[in-house]
């Protein structure tokens, strides 16, 4: 029996960020109200009677708290009504700084939400103005101290670097500044120009660049070094955490465990199928309220696709991929399947190779994408 964790969209935002391509809307209180609704018939769809018991939860977007008080509170309702909450299961919400009044603190506290993800970016007002946040540094400090008084300690908060104009000497401050919290978790990532987004536009102009490769690195390397040497352990590629603190969520992705995916856009993935849910919001909400799936896309994923994603997914993790898992999952042994792929990057000095794992190189991390796509398999 397997027990898959649930990822909910919420796809509204207040301020549309000039980089993001996830499914996003500027809020609108009747678009947000008929959206819930459509949420709901979806999860009635997958869990119709008695409430599941998920792994984990997490509520991201979007903003998920850009819903008003009245919403949010429907939306916890709505959670609490499908899948039994316990304080055990990591419940996580993601928030933009500046969002979380008083109301809406105590609504995520009190329906068991026990994890916030906090997306803060740079603490840089001119600069956050620049990537089309709406938030100032100094939300980030009520937030967090609004958090801690009600007893939600488990926060994340979320840095990009890289970004345009940034010197290594501004992502240094962000990071120290970041690091006077005292947070069990942060999050870093590089920023990627995704099509569809004000950043695209503006780089396919002429009008926007990010700093040098070197430059990149050398961030890179300064976030390791920086929370090495506050005692957060790297855990995955973009990701540090005091132990006991790793994201349980994610870590469903990255070991290619299952996951419902409900929401607009959302992406689930469940025994030998992943399904991609519509993205424009009147076709979703429209196929919700007609049979609850308003499915874009499902695809069939056989064991070459699985095998492939578990080597993409878990290479991402510090401790790599477990030889005696890869065994177990598929039946067959790893550098059979991949006996081109492995002798090839442990030359490279891309993988390094143990008796239990095989995991990414110092050298491996600065070059994934190109680590990766070497185990794509054959078709036969």
């Amino acid at each position: 029996m397997y027990i898959p964790s649930a990822y909910i969209h919420i796809p509204f935002c207040q301020q549309i960020c000039h980089y993001c391509d996830f499914t996003k809307f500027f809020y609108h209180e009747g678009m947000a109200d008929d959206y819930l609704n459509a949420l709901e018939k979806e999860m009635d769809a997958y869990i119709p009677d008695e409430k599941a018991t998920p792994k984990t939860i997490f509520v991201g977007g979007g903003t998920p708290t850009a819903l008003n008080a009245q919403q949010l509170e429907k939306l916890l309702r709505i959670i609490d009504s499908k899948f039994h909450i316990s304080t055990e299961m990591e419940y996580t919400f993601e928030a933009n700084p500046g969002d979380l009044d008083e109301d809406k603190v105590k609504l995520l506290h009190d329906f068991g939400v026990n994890r916030i993800s906090l997306g803060v970016q740079v603490f840089d007002d001119e600069m956050l103005e620049q990537i089309g946040r709406v938030h100032k540094v100094k939300d980030v400090y009520t937030n967090v101290d609004r958090l801690l008084s009600i007893g939600l300690t488990n926060i994340s908060l979320d840095l990009i670097y890289a970004l345009p104009n940034q010197t290594l000497e501004q992502f240094e401050q962000t990071v120290d500044e970041a690091l006077k919290f005292d947070l069990p978790h942060y999050s870093s990532y590089s920023l990627q120009i995704e099509p569809k987004t004000v950043f695209y536009q503006r780089y396919k102009k002429g009008k926007l660049s990010k700093p040098p490769e070197d430059t990149e690195a050398a961030m890179y390397e300064l976030l390791q070094q920086k929370m090495e040497d506050h005692g957060l352990v790297q855990y995955e590629i973009s990701n540090f955490a005091k132990p006991g603190y790793e994201s349980k969520h994610n870590l469903t992705y990255w070991n290619n465990e299952f996951y419902y995916g409900f929401g607009a856009g959302a992406h689930g993935y469940l025994p030998g199928k992943r399904i991609i849910n519509l993205r424009p919001l009147p076709a979703y909400v429209k196929q919700a309220e007609k049979d609850g799936l308003p499915i874009l896309n499902e695809e069939p994923i056989g064991k070459k696709e699985q095998m492939e994603e578990e080597m993409f997914l878990g290479l991402r993790k510090a401790e790599g991929v477990s030889l005696a898992r890869f065994h177990d999952k598929y039946g067959v042994q790893m550098d059979e399947v991949f006996s081109d792929a492995i002798p090839q990057l442990k030359e490279r000095g891309l993988i390094e190779v143990d008796h239990s794992h095989i995991r990414l190189t110092e050298k491996g991390r600065l070059l994934g994408n190109e680590v990766f796509q070497e185990f794509i398999l054959e078709e036969n």
